[in-house]
Parts: structure tokens; C-alpha cells; sequence
């Protein structure tokens, strides 16, 4: 069983007048906070003020950069070159370290957001790229992995640093991909199930997915959605069941995979 686990929540989403999560409220929870890089969502006084929170918590900071979409939250698929793709995950990140300095902090690690996540997961040319890109500007980053999937296998072969990560309020499929969001039971709302679901993967060393099957995995963090209506008491739940069940809770260090 897995004895220290990260607790990380997406979060700094909202834009301009319009709010999105309770950021306050989950810094108090979580260990690590994916900052949004205003391009799926959030703005520069966003990212600014969400990191200033997140320095004072001692919560640690990463990059979560995603497609141009403001529009679709990040979630619409884009076919992007691959030259252009790596800028696109330069840029962020280089906005994410300005403001985490600015804040007196610093970036510790990456995680793509969304479609591009999604896509990553399932591609692991398209995930290499954009780790590359990242760590040619940031070689210390850590890197954030959708465990089980291609993006694990991205980053394996790159020899970087990384944090396996399990979703708290998403359902798997077979190949350790999240279900479809458009399908009945993606997104978990019941802050009880989501508890007692990560405590049993916790405890079982494995992803378990829908059907029941076990991937073996080493899980280092787990991932709270802020954007959901019932975020702040699912990370509350699956902060008590994981204490319950004797797991310390604490920032993860990254190590190869």
C-alpha cells in the first residue's frame, strides 16, 4: 500500500468577472495546485492571485497548460503542429514560472490540461513533444502523468522526473484512460463513492476501472477537480478517507518511472 500520497486540485480558472471553482476552500485541502495559463481558462491577475494563495498555503505550484480554448474549457480536440504545439506549451509555462516568481515561489511541475491531456494519453509522440518543450525550458520540472497510459510511457522514455497521478471523480476505462465525459458515469458527483474508491485504489496499488479490472500502478498523487459542483466536498472525503486508512499525505518528490 502506498503510505504518502499528493493530494493536487486544477484550479485558477477563473476569467476576468467570471469565477469558476473555490480555489480558497481546496487550497486548504490539497498539496499541489495545477495552475490554469489563460488559454483554456484563467487570465494573468488570475494566475497571479492564485499562486500568491498557494504559496501562502505552502501548497507546491505546477503549470497546467491547455489548448486555445476558452471557449470549450479546454476539452475541444485541436490539431496542432508539432512545432507549434511546443511553443504553445513553452509559452504557458514561461507565463506559469513568471508568476510563481513573482509570488515568491516556483513552478515545481507539469500537467497538461483537457484535450490536450486526453490526447497525450493516448499518443505518445504527441506527449513527448510536449515534455520536451517543457523540460527544455524548465529540466527540473516534474512531470505530471495520467498513470497507466501514454503519457507514462513519454515520460519513462525521457528519464525526467515524474508523479504517477489517478483521477478522484473520473471514471476508467480498460487502458487506464478517463471515460468520455459525453458518457452516462464519467464524472463522479458523490463525494462518499469518490472517498472509498480512492482509498480502495490506494490500498490496492492499481487503477480500477469501470469494468473492474485492476492496472498496477505506482500512484503518487491524485487528482481533484475544483470545476465540478461538489469539488470541495470530494476532496474533502477523499482527503479523510485516505487519512482514515493510515496514508500520509504529502507533497510528492518525482522520481523516474
Amino acid at each position: 500500500m502506498t503510505q504518502t500520497v499528493d493530494l493536487n486540485a486544477d484550479m485558477g480558472e477563473s476569467y476576468g468577472a467570471w469565477k469558476m471553482g473555490d480555489d480558497a476552500a481546496l487550497l486548504d485541502i490539497v498539496t499541489s495546485a495545477n495552475v490554469a495559463c489563460g488559454f483554456h481558462a484563467g487570465d494573468w491577475d488570475v494566475m497571479a492571485a492564485t499562486m500568491k494563495a498557494a504559496a501562502q498555503k505552502g501548497v507546491g505550484i505546477g503549470a497546467h497548460p491547455g489548448f486555445p480554448d476558452l471557449h470549450g474549457f479546454g476539452r475541444q480536440r485541436m490539431n496542432v503542429a508539432t512545432g507549434s504545439l511546443q511553443n504553445l506549451v513553452r509559452y504557458q509555462i514561461g507565463a506559469a514560472r513568471a508568476m510563481a516568481r513573482a509570488a515568491g515561489s516556483s513552478v515545481r511541475h507539469l500537467k497538461l490540461h483537457g484535450a490536450l491531456a486526453n490526447m497525450a494519453s493516448e499518443d505518445e509522440v504527441m506527449a513527448k513533444v510536449c515534455y520536451e518543450a517543457a523540460l527544455d525550458i524548465a529540466p527540473d520540472l516534474i512531470i505530471m502523468v495520467l498513470a497507466g497510459t501514454a503519457q507514462q510511457r513519454a515520460a519513462s522514455a525521457l528519464g525526467c522526473n515524474v508523479a504517477c497521478e489517478i483521477f478522484a471523480d473520473r471514471a476508467y476505462n480498460d487502458d487506464a484512460t478517463l471515460v468520455d465525459r459525453a458518457l452516462p458515469g464519467a464524472v463522479i458527483h458523490d463525494p462518499d463513492v469518490a472517498g472509498r474508491r480512492m482509498a480502495e485504489m490506494v490500498r490496492e496499488g492499481a487503477i480500477i476501472t469501470e469494468s473492474g479490472k485492476h492496472i498496477a500502478t505506482r500512484i503518487d498523487t491524485i487528482c481533484l477537480h475544483g470545476d465540478t459542483p461538489t469539488a470541495v466536498r470530494i476532496a474533502s472525503e477523499v482527503r479523510r478517507a485516505l487519512l482514515d486508512n493510515g496514508v500520509t499525505l504529502a507533497q510528492f518528490d518525482g522520481q523516474p518511472v
